[in-house]
């Protein structure tokens, strides 16, 4: 199993002979599973307990296991490491020796944070090992999160070089070149990690011809950082290419790349895509942090009736189950989340995708290359020959595509798919325009599931209010409907940056394709008939499942009135 040899504990626990491979396997399938940290399942699984743990990695790196004493670690102590260092590495001193600072890592074993790290340590670095829980806390303490104000030290410091630079050589020789990489490096470090720590889904790198923009999306919404100096923007590009194994001369044509990074303990995948701008190239990170995802059925906050129909519907033996949305609706996620309830030992799960979003342990993912010559239909042709029972199609954006997934349903495969739809219904027509015809439709679609992503109310800044009429006939609602239910919003806080929402939910629409909707299918009727008599069966809307939401307290009517 590739991902358990990856481990560093793992493999030096099986050589030295402590679990096997049965044990590896186990664990490493709950740390894919869960996010915890290797360490932690294999204490709870009860292979070892913590100070054994702790031996082993001190016998290996020959080094010794330390009690973090937080009397013992004084301002000096404290002032060996940078704050952005210990935050970044997940580090802390413990002891002063003369000029030998003894420095505990919650990860000892990965030799590049501890090379990365010994740069910014002030003085001799011996690196000891010591409870991770305890290095959380002492980091907690000694080290708080300041926001970006290592940041902002940062781009002072590089305001000044600048400066310098032009007091030199005059205002056209600013031009911070790749030899002064060392704090560009630290730079783009601190942007991952500022990124990580405010939850960002992407991270935007924007030249313009005054100025270079970083921005943020955090629940959704663009939040613009501090810029840099205009003159750091190649620096940056270079250094991120580096990072994606990208060809760092090729500046007129978009590239795409992965970048894995560990940042602050936690392994982060980032998707790369650089685009040619007229002021040199725009580059977008998508941050994907598996601890963050919780690829569970039960997290995606379905309502009863759709979970258990979702259930029931990704249990059949053949049939399409497809999730609408627009770009950025979360439909991957719930993709993902079946697959992972129906991944068992005696099923094949084939999956093509563009681009593979996180991988997932026993299921074969596929990756398109337009430019290769692997397209959806090629790969969906070969995927027949390989005896799959579930397939995943990322996205059914043309009738070669969606006819191979019908012909997959048809020879007794479940099809899993995405389609770019407004709501349940338009998934019909959107394969009827597509020139899939009408029977094929209705005797293989088992379900379509809308859904969008809304911001999430503040838990700790909610306050109820009373709508207005104004927002209730919005919403087509009389105080009669209302009742005694609440309606809340955030007033803005120092945990949700002021914006008065943290977090995202899901919000669904399942059209079930029952007999009478199979006659409206065969009938050619239109999304809107299609609509009303799914309502008439019982579908509950979009707009229907938000005021749910909004009645539990988890999001405002503005979001709803939003998205639906």
């Amino acid at each position: 199993m590739s991902e358990a040899v990856t481990d560093p504990l793992l493999t030096l626990l099986r050589e030295r002979g402590m679990i096997d491979d049965l044990q590896v396997d186990e664990v490493m399938q709950e740390h894919v599973r869960s996010g915890k940290p290797v360490l932690t399942v294999i204490q709870d699984y009860g292979l070892l307990d913590l100070d054994s743990l702790l031996q082993v990695m001190a016998d290996h790196l020959g080094t010794m296991v330390v009690e973090v004493d937080e009397a013992a670690i004084t301002p000096e102590v404290v002032a060996r490491v940078p704050v952005e260092s210990a935050r970044m590495y997940q580090c802390v001193p413990v002891a002063l020796f003369g000029e030998t600072v003894q420095v505990a890592l919650i990860d000892p074993l990965n030799p590049q944070l501890i090379d990365e790290l010994s740069f910014t340590v002030k003085g001799e670095m011996q690196l000891v090992v010591a409870d991770p829980a305890a290095i959380t806390k002492a980091i907690e303490k000694f080290y708080p999160a300041k926001g970006s104000s290592g940041y902002a030290d940062l781009l002072a410091q590089f305001g000044a070089e600048v400066h310098a630079q032009q007091e030199e050589s005059g205002p056209t020789g600013v031009a911070l070149d790749d030899s002064s990489d060392i704090p560009v490096v630290k730079f783009v470090n601190l942007v991952l990690m500022q990124a990580v720590q405010d939850r960002a889904s992407d991270i935007h790198f924007e030249p313009f011809e005054d100025e270079f923009k970083i921005r943020y999306r955090v629940d959704g919404a663009l939040y613009e950082m501090s810029p840099p100096p205009k003159s750091l923007a190649s620096p940056v590009t270079s250094r991120l290419k580096v990072m994606a194994n990208l060809n760092i001369s090729e500046k007129r044509m978009p590239q795409d790349g992965r970048i894995s990074v560990n940042i602050a303990g936690k392994q982060i995948d980032l998707r790369m895509s650089t685009l040619p701008t007229a002021f040199g190239e725009s580059v977008v990170l998508r941050v994907l942090d598996r601890s963050a995802v919780n690829l569970e059925l039960e997290s995606l906050g379905l309502p009863k009736f759709a979970y258990d129909y979702t259930i029931e519907t990704i249990n059949q033996p053949n049939g399409i189950f497809a999730v609408t949305g627009p770009t950025g609706s979360g439909k991957t996620t719930t993709l993902y989340s079946c697959l992972r309830r129906i991944n068992t030992i005696d099923t094949k799960l084939l999956t093509v995708e563009d681009p593979v979003e996180f991988d997932i342990e026993g299921i074969m993912q596929v990756q398109v290359n337009e430019a290769g010559g692997l397209t959806f239909g090629k790969a969906l042709r070969a995927f027949l020959r390989q005896d799959p029972d579930i397939i995943m199609i990322g996205e059914m954006r043309d009738l070669e595509t969606a006819q191979i997934g019908i012909q997959a349903s048809l020879t007794g495969h479940l099809v899993l798919s995405t389609l770019h739809t407004n709501d349940s219904a338009g998934a019909v027509t959107r394969l009827v325009d597509m020139g899939v015809e009408p029977f094929l439709i209705s005797s293989t679609l088992l379900a379509v599931m809308a859904q969008r992503l809304v911001r999430k109310v503040c838990v700790k800044c909610r306050t109820p209010f009373e709508p207005s009429e104004n927002q209730l006939s919005q919403m087509n609602l009389s105080p009669h409907d209302i009742g005694d239910k609440m309606f809340y919003y955030g007033r803005g806080c120092s945990t949700c940056n002021d914006t008065g929402y943290r977090g995202r939910k899901g919000i669904y629409e399942l059209l079930v394709v029952t007999d009478a909707v199979r006659n409206l299918i065969n009938e050619r009727a239109p999304t809107v008939v299609v609509r009303q008599r799914a309502i008439e069966l019982g579908m509950v809307t979009l707009r229907e499942d938000g005021l749910r939401n909004i009645y539990a307290g988890e999001t405002s009517v503005e979001e709803v009135l939003k998205y639906t």
